[in-house]
């Protein structure tokens, strides 16, 4: 009876319940519909399998962990995993919430740092990455124009000055984007420059818009 009462005292210590782990949070600056896609894009890019939970929510399929299993864990057949729950929360037309929640099975408290998405899939900095390199295509009702993206160190003049010729156009550039400052930008945001601003040659990180 002994081996059996162990048995079941391990079974209980070492349950497969997945448990909630670290959840991180960023603020980006696409409309919830684009920042899953690129969500997507970034898992698809990692060979990550995922399934969607909804239009704004995914969730990851399991992974091993690193970490062994203990003696406990091996005589019930657990293996320590972990996976993702990605939501996208709406903010605006044009700005929402990246929340990726770690889960984890069997895995010790003190290692859920290094399984975080932003340490094991580098995702936020992937996101903004794809974001830059295929800006997706401008959301709202207008014509031609070029779209930029916002290069690191970069405010709305000087976006003006590399887009136009003349930092001065941020405020035409600002009222098209619903902006009110040089500064209401981040590194990577998309905005769209019309037609008659533009100089002669597109500038650099451009796209043009649907015509």
């Amino acid at each position: 009876m002994l081996p059996a009462m162990t048995l079941l005292t391990f079974g209980c210590f070492a349950g497969s319940t997945p448990q909630p782990g670290a959840t991180e949070q960023r603020e980006v600056n696409f409309s919830a519909k684009d920042s899953m896609s690129l969500v997507k894009g970034v898992l698809r890019s990692e060979g990550v399998l995922f399934t969607p939970d909804s239009d704004d929510s995914l969730t990851t399929l399991w992974s091993p962990a690193d970490n062994r299993p203990t003696l406990a864990q091996s005589l019930i057949g657990s293996q320590p995993r972990y996976r993702y729950r990605v939501r996208v929360v709406p903010r605006g037309p044009k700005q929402s919430d990246l929340v990726a929640s770690l889960l984890t099975e069997d895995v010790p408290p003190d290692e859920l740092e290094r399984y975080k998405a932003s340490r094991r899939l580098d995702l936020f900095n992937k996101f903004d990455h794809l974001a830059a390199a295929f800006p997706p295509a401008f959301s709202e009702p207008q014509s031609g124009g070029v779209i930029f993206s916002v290069l690191p160190d970069e405010d709305l003049k000087a976006l003006a000055k590399r887009a136009t010729g003349n930092a001065e156009n941020w405020r035409r550039i600002a009222g098209d984007n619903g902006l009110s400052s040089p500064s209401q930008v981040k590194p990577f945001q998309t905005i769209w420059v019309r037609d008659s601003l533009l100089k002669q040659a597109d500038g650099a990180g451009a796209v043009r818009g649907s015509q």
